[in-house]
């Protein structure tokens, strides 16, 4: 069965809080806490981009199960954010991680589920025999314009994941993705931020795809909530995964472990396989994981992963790596002048 071999994230020690952001633009705080349940986001260092938080996951990755980098076949970095226009993220992670040059490389694009899609493909062609292991990565120094919705949550980070069928720590059952021609969020093409549809973000975006990716795994596989530990849903808010989990029928406890928006934002194309990688770091052989990302666009993959005994024992060691939980702590906290200067809206003249 293919599975996960091994998973690593990165994350930023930087962050901003959201009532540093409001104090600027002269809004509500409180208001915008309380109706997103963000409390603060990550930001880049100076020198930190989506191909610098691709290579950090992935080294993070490899440190967990000793595998030979030759031995991937495949690399590819899902993004919003790549660092150039025409010029492959995933070439730069695969020379870093010291990847075999006979490998396939190429940079996903798909919002907030390039990561997933990527997982996918590497799915695919390690079933089919054509590679051993294949790195699929979701990063992302998302952007948002200064005072408008986004920038209260658009945050850093990126997760990891090697695919291959060598003891997977978790196997990945079945996939399957909804995907409808919805215009709620994009970015043209020498545009610095993205523009959105505002409330439709929401319902057709968000809820119509991501319970119509869920409701097709449910009917593929004949399972119900009930059969899952934990579930996992792309998180631009905190407010989104919770009602769509409310409406799907998970509780609040299934995805309480994978629920780290309040305190890292939204990593768009990191954003769900992050919640999966913190759920990772507590599940135990046995438990069952249900996980659907969202790409406004729009789409949704959905994923049933069970996780394996190979999780505590043999060749993989958890602990070789820090946890979501871990990167999280001890952040330095920026103002907004800072936070500016970081993210390159205002840029030092020489």
């Amino acid at each position: 069965m293919v599975g996960i071999i091994t998973y690593g994230v990165y994350i930023p020690r930087y962050r901003i809080r959201v009532e540093e952001i409001a104090r600027v633009w002269g809004a509500n705080a409180a208001d915008i806490s309380g109706g997103l349940g963000v409390y603060e986001k990550s930001v880049p260092d100076m020198d930190e981009d989506t191909a610098t938080i691709a290579v950090e996951a992935a080294r993070h990755a490899l440190a967990r199960r000793p595998v030979d980098p030759e031995e991937i076949g495949a690399v590819y970095v899902g993004s919003e954010s790549h660092p150039y226009a025409v010029k492959p993220t995933a070439c730069t992670v695969g020379e870093a991680i010291g990847a075999t040059p006979n490998m396939t490389a190429a940079d996903y694009e798909f919002a907030c589920k390039a990561g997933t899609a990527g997982i996918q493909t590497c799915m695919g062609m390690v079933k089919s025999g054509m590679i051993r292991y294949g790195l699929a990565i979701g990063s992302d120094v998302a952007q948002g314009a200064p005072s408008d919705a986004l920038e209260y949550t658009a945050a850093a980070g990126g997760a990891a994941y090697l695919i291959g069928n060598d003891e997977p720590i978790a196997t990945i059952h079945h996939t399957c993705s909804y995907t409808t021609d919805t215009p709620d969020f994009w970015r043209r093409e020498g545009q610095d931020y993205p523009r959105h549809g505002g409330r439709f973000t929401g319902d057709p975006g968000y809820f119509k795809h991501v319970e119509g990716a869920s409701r097709l795994l449910f009917s593929h596989m004949n399972k119900t909530p009930k059969d899952y530990e934990y579930a996992v849903f792309h998180q631009p808010n905190a407010k989104f995964p919770q009602k769509v989990a409310k409406a799907l029928g998970f509780t609040l406890e299934q995805i309480k472990p994978g629920l780290v928006v309040p305190h890292l934002g939204n990593t768009y194309s990191g954003s769900s396989p992050i919640g999966l990688a913190a759920t990772l770091d507590i599940a135990q052989p046995g438990d069952r994981i249900f996980v659907a990302s969202f790409g406004s666009g729009a789409g949704s993959d959905a994923f049933d992963i069970e996780v394996t005994d190979a999780m505590r024992g043999g060749a993989f060691c958890r602990d070789a790596a820090p946890s979501v939980e871990t990167l999280l702590k001890n952040p330095i906290y920026l103002d907004y002048a800072q936070y500016a200067r970081h993210k390159g809206k205002i840029v030092m003249q020489s």
